[in-house]
């Protein structure tokens, strides 16, 4: 169990109350490793930037911080899932491809082979010239069609 608990302030804000009693308002959720274990070694930081708690496992937690750190956490972690490459303008770069996402249809750019990296397990991770980071959640996962595409690229 923890020695803190975790609230939304009235304005909104993560609210953190420590074992001492003092409150900590605008509290930020922050993982260490995003992409490879997001469910894995979360801090929460105070607004000057200092260590409040650390979590090892989210799923540790009970059902209400858990939510509330999910939801802190949402709009800062933008990242859709892309399910299908529909197609894509060339094979060379700069390239306009596109995809099927989870939150549905997408044209992006890829500037270059470089903007598309491996995060193991099958993972990609894609940049479009917009900064946008797009997330492939299992290349073997793909349609036939839209791995033949990918494996131009890689």
């Amino acid at each position: 169990m923890t020695d803190w608990t975790l609230s939304r302030h009235p304005q909104g804000q993560l609210q953190l109350t420590d074992r001492d009693g003092q409150v900590h308002d605008g509290v930020l959720p922050v993982r260490a490793f995003p992409l490879a274990a997001p469910d894995e070694s979360v801090s929460l930081v105070s607004t000057d930037g200092h260590e409040l708690a650390w979590i090892e496992r989210l799923s540790d937690l009970e059902p209400t911080s858990r939510e509330l750190i999910a939801s802190a956490l949402a709009p800062r972690e933008f990242m859709p899932h892309i399910l299908r490459i529909a197609s894509v303008s060339t094979y060379a770069t700069p390239s306009t491809w596109s995809v099927d996402t989870d939150r549905g249809p997408v044209a992006l750019v890829l500037k270059a082979e470089e903007d598309i990296r491996r995060l193991g397990q099958g993972r990609l991770l894609i940049l479009d010239s917009r900064g946008i980071q797009f997330i492939v959640p299992d290349q073997f996962a793909l349609d036939r069609g839209s791995r033949r595409i990918l494996n131009r690229f890689l």
